[in-house]
């Protein structure tokens, strides 16, 4: 009888080992199921919140059909502008889609999928301003506003080394030193310069014409080490170039800039 314990004590740890590691393997394929999206839910019509408090805006749109065509659950995760990068290393999340500009120093440490979107920087000036271009903002007496460590800031240092430069953390800061008149000028992305002109437009003007050699192109980051997620990234954005799924998107949150980029035959981004 104690010979017949033993064994079923045996075939019950076995059982109870067999269970653990279904139950790990469950796990764990749940967790491969989520896609962790990181962006910064301050930056509208492309990532902001509703008034309950719900990730809306063209970037969210954007990562939940790439979680469709991934057939992965999403999660977006809401970081500040300058921890989105370390979050990413660090893995507490898979992707970031935040409109941010595929550079040669980013690349250094993280991968893009190809471009999605193309755009310029531009210039919001006060509107007592005797500034029409970018030449005039490199000046001694000028005054530039520069979100921190955004494209924007990145094209000041290099090529506007006679301004002197506002830094601050908040997109709404530096428009607020450009309608208060303590800045000349606010350099950011076309598409964000038009909307803020559009919210104060009786102390703001918009210089949109495009400045740059280069359009800026706006990518998906990942991992360096993911070459099949960098792969399934590519392949889901040449798909929804062509099905429409931009399409749907820009005229969704952004017809009116659409129309208006038409007007001064500024070609549109996506």
């Amino acid at each position: 009888m104690k010979y017949i314990y033993t064994i079923l004590a045996v075939v019950f740890a076995l059982l109870f080992i067999a269970c653990s590691d279904k139950q790990e393997e469950n796990t764990n394929k749940n967790t491969q199921s989520i896609l962790k999206v990181g962006m910064e839910l301050a930056y509208p019509p492309f990532e902001m919140s509703d008034k309950n408090g719900k990730p809306t805006g063209v970037s969210v749109d954007l990562a939940y059909a790439l979680g469709q065509y991934l057939n992965r659950k999403v999660i977006i995760e809401n970081i500040a502008w300058d921890d989105l990068i370390p979050s990413l290393k660090t893995k507490k999340i898979d992707i970031i889609i935040s409109s941010m500009t595929i550079t040669h120093e980013r690349k250094k440490t993280i991968a893009f999928s190809d471009g999605y979107a193309k755009t310029s920087l531009a210039i919001l000036a006060n509107k007592n301003s005797s500034v029409s271009g970018i030449e005039d903002l490199n000046q001694k007496s000028k005054i530039v506003a520069v979100k921190e460590s955004s494209t924007g800031h990145i094209y000041t240092k290099e090529y506007l080394k006679n301004a002197h430069t506002m830094v601050f953390d908040k997109e709404s800061d530096c428009v607020l030193a450009v309608v208060q008149g303590k800045a000349d000028g606010f350099i950011y992305d076309q598409l964000s310069i038009y909307n803020n002109w559009s919210k104060h437009i009786n102390t703001t003007k918009p210089l949109l014409q495009s400045f740059q050699d280069d359009s800026e192109q706006w990518g998906i980051a990942l991992r360096k080490d993911e070459p099949e997620l960098q792969k399934s990234l590519n392949t889901f954005i040449k798909q929804a170039k062509k099905d429409g799924t931009f399409d749907a998107i820009s005229y969704k949150y952004l017809r009116k800039v659409r129309e208006t980029f038409d007007i001064l035959n500024i070609p549109f981004f996506f």
